[in-house]
């Protein structure tokens, strides 16, 4: 059997930003591992006037949750620190108006992630 079809999504959040639309989708395997897909598509406009997308994605398993949030953090504190004028840091601050599509989707409601626990259990 494919392995795609013995994957259960458990949660899904799309965020629009432009051309770009990212997707992260988590996801368990029939043995209930779970793991993260964080999926970018780029919407191409062809030279006939059809539409296509670019999709570029990540898998992210629950034993590198952790480290990856760490580094997604590190990253975004030294761009706001290290390489925004205040006038930028003040912009990506503002709050933001979103649309109900961009809002977190729970088909099964578990127990939020929390970055703090130590276990790899869910």
């Amino acid at each position: 059997m494919d392995d795609r079809h013995d994957q259960e999504e458990i949660y899904s959040q799309r965020i629009k930003a432009g051309k770009r639309t990212y997707f992260f989708d988590v996801k368990a395997t029939r043995g209930q591992d779970y793991y993260l897909t964080i999926t970018e598509s780029k919407r191409r406009q062809n030279g006939d006037d059809s539409v296509s997308y670019e999709k570029h994605k990540i898998f992210l398993y629950k034993e590198d949750f952790l480290k990856f949030v760490d580094a997604l953090q590190d990253a975004v504190d030294y761009v706001r620190e290290e390489l925004l004028s205040p006038e930028e840091v003040a912009e990506l601050d503002r709050p933001r108006d979103y649309d109900d599509r961009d809002q977190p989707r729970r088909e099964v409601e578990r127990p939020a992630f929390d970055p703090n626990r130590s276990d790899d259990s869910f």
